[in-house]
């Protein structure tokens, strides 16, 4: 369905879940991401913004600019 609120779940057969799953899991756990998530959980998520790590910190950005593309859509992403 396309523009549905919802994250729908991929059609994946058992041993490409099985991979993705892997795969999902080492990126979580590399170094980079653990530093991430330790700078989300000392700054705080708020309900009204996703927090953007650059190479110079954390920028809060609105959800409303962070889903819509910057303004941009997300028609061609």
């Amino acid at each position: 369905m396309k523009g549905t609120p919802f994250r729908l779940k991929q059609k994946l057969s058992k041993e490409a879940a099985l991979k993705k799953a892997a795969r999902d899991l080492a990126m979580a756990k590399t170094p980079a991401r653990k530093r991430k998530k330790a700078q989300n959980q000392r700054i705080g998520q708020r309900s009204d913004s996703d927090l953007h790590h650059t190479g110079s910190g954390v920028k809060r950005v609105s959800i409303k600019n962070n889903r819509g593309n910057f303004g941009n859509g997300t028609k061609n992403e």
